[in-house]
């Protein structure tokens, strides 16, 4: 995906989570599935984007990303939440669901699984 392609989705889609990884860093594909299921159980509405900074350097220095993993959310194309390594699925999720219920009140799921 390109930037501009990355830019447009962020105009468009309500809530988009970038996330920045790497082949040789290992949490980074500890933590993707994991963070990929709960996004998918909590918010129906969620754009997920995957991207490997080093075949998008470009991208990450755009987004300041300089460290992996990193989750950087976006409500209504605003940077809202930016999670660098240490993390747990469960705080990411509790730290979007109250600003994600107010945005999409219809589509979100206040009971949703929030794994560990």
């Amino acid at each position: 995906m390109t930037l501009a392609q990355i830019e447009q989705t962020l105009r468009t889609d309500p809530a988009v989570m970038l996330y920045f990884s790497a082949p040789t860093c290992g949490v980074c594909h500890a933590l993707k599935p994991k963070l990929s299921a709960a996004i998918e159980a909590n918010f129906d509405a969620f754009t997920l984007i995957d991207i490997d900074i080093s075949a998008t350097p470009e991208i990450s220095a755009h987004f300041g990303v300089f460290t992996v993993p990193t989750v950087v959310v976006f409500l209504d194309g605003r940077e809202f939440l930016r999670k660098s390594r240490n993390m747990s699925v469960g705080q990411v999720i509790e730290e979007i669901r109250r600003p994600y219920q107010i945005l999409r009140p219809e589509r979100s799921n206040p009971g949703g699984n929030i794994p560990t």
